[in-house]
Formats: C-alpha cells, sequence, structure tokens
C-alpha cells in the first residue's frame, strides 16, 4: 500500500485544498518564506555596499539560502515522521501538500473582486483586487479590474496550481516548497524598478528557469479544459500560437494567451507598478467587451485545468511504480 503513497499525498492535499482553502489566520509556510526572505534580504543589504554588483552578488546568496531552507527544512521532517510511521509520514506530507496547492483560494480571493463589482462598489474592488495583482490599482475602472483579475487567475493556474502539483509529483513535499520558495521570493523581489532590481535579479531569472516547461504545459492543459467546457478551443490555440510571448516573462503569457483566446478577450496592455507606466503588449483579440462574468469563468477554467493536471501527475506516477 506505501507504494503508493506518494500519489496518494497529491491527492488528499489536493482534496483539503478543495475543501478547506487557505484559511485566514492558519499557520502557512509560504508566510515563514516569506519573513525569512524579508529579513536576510535586509541583514544582507545593510552588510554588503551600495553597488549594482553587491546586491547582485546580494540576491543570489539570499535565493540559494531560502532554497536550501525551504527544501531541507521539510525534507528533514518528513524524514523523522517516516522513521516514527510511514502512515505518520503520509499524513503529514499530504498536509504540506495542501499547503503549497492554492486552487480554492485563487478562486475564492478571484471572486471577492467580483462580488465587489456586483455590488457596485469599485473602491472595494479596487482593494480586493490588489491583493491579488502586483500593479498599482488605485486608478482602475471596472473594467480594468475585470481584466486584473481574469489575467492573475490565468496566471496563477500555472504559478499557483499546475507547476507545484508537477513539482510535488516529481520530488514530493520538499521539491514542492523548493518550487514555493522560488516563487515567493519572485513575486517578492522580481521587478525592474529599484531597489529590487539589482537584488531581484537572481529571483527573478530562477523563477522564469524554473517554469519554463511547467507554464506550457499549463497553456496545453487549459486547451483541454477549454475544450470540456465548450469554449472557443480554436481561437485559443490560435491566440496561443501567436500572443504567448507577449509579455516580458517568458511563461506569463502562456496561460493568458489561451485564456484570452478560449474566452475572447484583450488581455494585458499598459499598467503600472510603484507609480511607474509600463508599456506591454496586448494579449489576444476583443471579440467582445470584458465583463464581470468573466472572472468566475476563468475560475472555472482554472479548476478543471487543476483536475486534469492532477489526474495526468496521478497517472504518470501510477505508471512509474507499475
Amino acid at each position: 500500500m506505501m507504494k503508493w503513497s506518494s500519489a496518494l499525498t497529491l491527492v488528499i492535499g489536493f482534496g483539503i485544498d478543495l475543501i478547506v482553502g487557505d484559511p485566514h489566520g492558519f499557520p502557512h509556510p509560504v508566510i515563514w518564506i516569506g519573513k525569512l526572505t524579508d529579513s536576510l534580504g535586509h541583514g544582507l543589504r545593510e552588510a554588503l555596499p551600495k553597488t549594482a554588483f553587491a546586491e547582485k552578488l546580494a540576491g543570489a546568496v539570499l535565493w540559494f539560502s531560502v532554497i536550501l531552507a525551504s527544501t531541507l527544512i521539510p525534507a528533514f521532517l518528513l524524514w523523522l515522521c517516516h522513521n516514527i510511521s510511514p502512515w505518520l509520514c503520509l499524513i503529514v506530507e499530504s498536509i504540506m501538500c495542501w499547503q503549497i496547492l492554492a486552487t480554492k483560494s485563487l478562486r475564492d480571493e478571484s471572486m471577492k473582486v467580483y462580488h465587489e463589482l456586483e455590488n457596485g462598489d469599485i473602491n472595494g474592488s479596487r482593494h480586493a483586487v490588489s491583493m491579488i495583482v502586483g500593479r498599482d490599482t488605485a486608478e482602475l475602472d471596472s473594467a480594468g479590474i475585470t481584466r486584473a483579475t481574469v489575467e492573475t487567475v490565468a496566471e496563477n493556474t500555472s504559478d499557483g496550481i499546475v507547476a507545484p502539483l508537477i513539482f510535488l509529483a516529481i520530488g514530493g513535499a520538499p521539491l514542492g516548497f523548493f518550487y514555493k520558495a522560488v516563487n515567493t521570493m519572485d513575486s517578492m523581489l522580481g521587478y525592474v524598478e529599484p531597489p529590487y532590481k539589482n537584488i531581484g535579479l537572481v529571483p527573478a531569472k530562477a523563477d522564469d528557469a524554473v517554469n519554463f516547461i511547467p507554464a506550457r504545459i499549463s497553456a496545453l492543459l487549459m486547451l483541454a479544459a477549454g475544450w470540456l467546457l465548450r469554449l472557443n478551443v480554436k481561437n485559443g490555440w490560435k491566440i496561443f500560437c501567436r500572443d504567448r510571448f507577449n509579455h516580458d516573462s517568458p511563461n506569463s503569457a502562456q496561460t493568458e494567451s489561451v485564456c484570452a483566446g478560449l474566452l475572447g478577450l484583450q488581455l494585458a496592455g499598459d499598467v503600472r507598478y510603484h507609480g511607474v507606466l509600463h508599456k506591454k503588449q496586448h494579449i489576444g483579440d476583443a471579440l467582445r467587451e470584458i465583463e464581470h462574468e468573466d472572472i468566475p469563468r476563468a475560475c472555472c477554467l482554472s479548476y478543471v485545468t487543476a483536475l486534469l493536471t492532477l489526474l495526468l501527475v496521478c497517472v504518470v506516477k501510477l505508471l512509474f511504480i507499475l
């Protein structure tokens, strides 16, 4: 029975995530990864000269330090649990898998934006979307808020669900936490403006490398999900082929382009980060105007993509076991 445990932990963790999500106030390892990144980053900035090279070096040291801690600590805990009982190890790793995934929380946070928009509360919807995007939101109108939400659902379907499932399937919870640490550091430091430009270089490039293959798998699985949902798969494939590189990141537009094509929307375009306007290419064609209902549509697409990913990785794992 225990030889099936690696696939079983994925299924259990995924199930807990769908039911429980990310309860507010519940201790979460990603918060600890963020605090470690923040404290080490502050210490390195204070210790090293304020030069571009020193800041890049600090970013590299910070990245390796956080990665080691985030990977080795869960590996050690699972080793201890396994020495006590393989069943205890299964339970603990299932909980770790749950905390690595973000299927329900992505939907819940996105639907908060939707409900605020439906209630006509523009300030409330701006606040809600600011919780899930990195861009400035104070001047966004209803369409801009909806577009930002759909974009983050599409992108985070890869970053928060598909990629973690792939890493969990390959190396269990330790490799899953490796991925979460890479992703968290990019979210915190991967900006092109000061003071992040130099110290965030290694975290940003590492995130690009780690997500290169998962982002493309995510896009193909999202197309399959679109077919199951009877969306415009022909247009999804067309926009994917045409616009999947219309982003500063080599990965972000992979799923955004599929989502835009499936829903018949135009996403992306110019945005502001920390008060600075960034000129960005559009993704997709505006076959129709974006509307509030596109948020639950994107969430539904995300959920089906997640289920297809779980099925795929479990089948692959079981084939290797057999």
